[in-house]
């Protein structure tokens, strides 16, 4: 197996669209392997978003395709933005290459969307991790964005039904949210952040 140092974490573009079919079958295996459900994708819609250049792909150094994830934006705004259908071949799990995508893709998100909430929902603790160390933290679904064709996108999952029965309040995923105007705001110190916690709770 390649080294993870001779990886290509590359911009998708027009000379990636062959690998559409592929990166569909591997989603749909993975959905097979994990009983929490994985959203299904169209080859058609893997297309759509490498010709809009929001989307990033791992390959070996033979070309043999590795990776993938791409963009999706929501809200009338265009204010939140989602880096979705993070996938790795799995002759390749384990090494690394989730994390080297994702730190691609948020980097590509950040210039896209400069001033957009990043989310995303997932039921894979790695990817958790992953997210965590972006600078994301766990929220309640109400804080993601209200779009309905974003959320119609999770009818494929197996757990659908869940978050139907719950207005769309809870379902096995977690919620994860980057929010670019809580990172500009200055850091409190323990004590400060400890006694407006105080005050909130006399109020």
């Amino acid at each position: 197996m390649e080294s993870i140092k001779k990886i290509k974490i590359l911009e998708a573009s027009e000379a990636h669209l062959k690998y559409a079919e592929e990166i569909c079958q591997v989603i749909y295996e993975s959905s097979l392997e994990r009983a929490t459900g994985i959203a299904k994708r169209e080859p058609e819609y893997i297309r759509k978003k490498i010709n809009e250049e929001k989307a990033v792909i791992a390959l070996s150094s033979q070309d043999k395709f590795i990776g993938f994830c791409y963009i999706e934006s929501w809200g009338v705004q265009k204010n939140f933005v989602a880096n979705s259908g993070l996938i790795v071949a799995p002759e390749y799990r384990g090494m690394g290459v989730g994390k080297l995508i994702k730190k691609a893709v948020f980097d590509l998100s950040r210039k896209k969307f400069p001033q957009a909430k990043l989310f995303g929902i997932t039921t894979s603790p790695a990817v958790m991790k992953i997210n965590y160390s972006l600078g994301y933290r766990p929220v309640t679904f109400a804080q993601l964005t209200d779009d309905n064709e974003f959320w119609a996108g999770c009818k494929s999952c197996r757990n659908y039904d869940i978050l139907e029965r719950t207005s769309r309040k809870y379902c096995l995923c977690t919620a994860m949210l980057y929010d670019i105007e809580e990172k500009k705001q200055p850091k409190k110190k323990g004590k400060e952040k400890l006694h407006e916690e105080k005050s909130s709770i006399s109020l």
